[in-house]
């Protein structure tokens, strides 16, 4: 899996560096480099989406058992930097996250069955973003090809979703640990001993309807949030969109790095989706590729000292154990 991972990043860093050389590295930076001050900021405006994830994943939880709203949002803030800089398939910063809510009191049934329901809650939350997307496009009249496999990707997340909840309902962890019963015998008898309370747990949170539906609604903010971000880039960056063409590449952007989501930050993949969207709403190639850079810009500004507490944290919560 590493090995496949690699020679996808490594086809995708090649087809990156190709459209930078095509359109012109230097007007692509030089676009890119007027933003100035406005890159950093449109970047940091990222905390809003962030913030309305972290509110969404707290939501879920009952407020007896609830932590604070700041504890969530480094919680997310985490998931995403690991997800984000490190070539982990979008699963290493799940664990990460975890690890962080257990380590601030949360117990490890509830942080893993929370974290379960989130992802459910936004695979779903997701498709109703993209088809917001789709719909603008179709209302454009734009090219078919595009709609086509976002439309695609949104039948298969959403497919992946349901099949996600109905194996979480039967008993996700359960079905797990005979798997490893038949397979490894009693080896991992810690783990087979764990799975029914797991199940309980996320059961508990599905019961709550009120909770799972306060999840779902303000992912959909947090997925518009990210559409805002997109709309103050582009504005640093000449450009004068609306929220709808915002909302649009943001949709798309998503829906296609979610499908690559094996291929290490998804590259090369978005920077070609950035272009072929962009050719749809009326952004230039050079602009289209500008708003690459920065969203690779903003996963560094944003991203790199959250990975670096978290580092350091992880250090010493293994020193202490030494």
């Amino acid at each position: 899996m590493i090995r496949v991972a690699a020679t996808l990043g490594l086809i995708g860093l090649v087809g990156a560096v190709a459209l930078f050389i095509f359109e012109g590295v230097g007007p692509v930076f030089a676009i890119w480099a007027s933003g100035g001050v406005g890159i950093v900021l449109a970047a940091l405006f990222h905390f809003a989406p962030m913030a309305l994830n972290g509110r969404a994943w707290q939501l879920l939880l009952p407020s007896r058992n609830r932590m604070g709203f700041v504890t969530f949002l480094w919680a997310v803030w985490i998931r995403e930097a690991v997800n984000g800089l490190l070539p982990v398939a979008r699963i290493g910063g799940e664990v990460a996250a975890t690890q962080f809510l257990t380590g601030r009191g949360l117990r490890p049934s509830r942080a893993i069955a929370s974290l379960l329901v989130d992802m459910t809650a936004s695979l779903g939350s997701q498709t109703v973003f993209t088809l917001a997307g789709v719909a603008l496009l179709l209302a454009e009249s734009r090219s078919q090809s595009i709609i086509r496999l976002v439309v695609a990707t949104s039948v298969v997340a959403s497919f992946l979703a349901g099949a996600f909840w109905f194996v979480q309902g039967r008993g996700l962890f359960g079905l797990l640990a005979r798997i490893l019963r038949s397979v490894f015998g009693d080896r991992f008898a810690t783990l087979q001993r764990e799975a029914a309370p797991l199940d309980r747990a996320v059961r508990a949170l599905y019961r709550r309807k009120s909770g799972l539906a306060a999840c779902f609604l303000w992912q959909i903010l947090g997925w518009f949030g990210g559409a805002g971000e997109i709309g103050l880039a582009l504005y640093f960056l000449g450009q004068r969109p609306n929220f709808g063409e915002a909302v649009t590449i943001e949709a798309v952007i998503q829906a296609l790095s979610s499908i690559a989501f094996v291929v290490p930050g998804a590259i090369g993949v978005q920077e070609g989706g950035f272009v072929a969207i962009g050719s749809l709403v009326g952004l230039p190639p050079d602009v289209a590729l500008a708003l690459a850079l920065f969203r690779r810009a903003r996963d560094v500004i944003v991203f790199a000292p959250a990975l670096a507490a978290w580092q350091f944290s992880f250090g010493r919560w293994l020193w202490a154990r030494i």
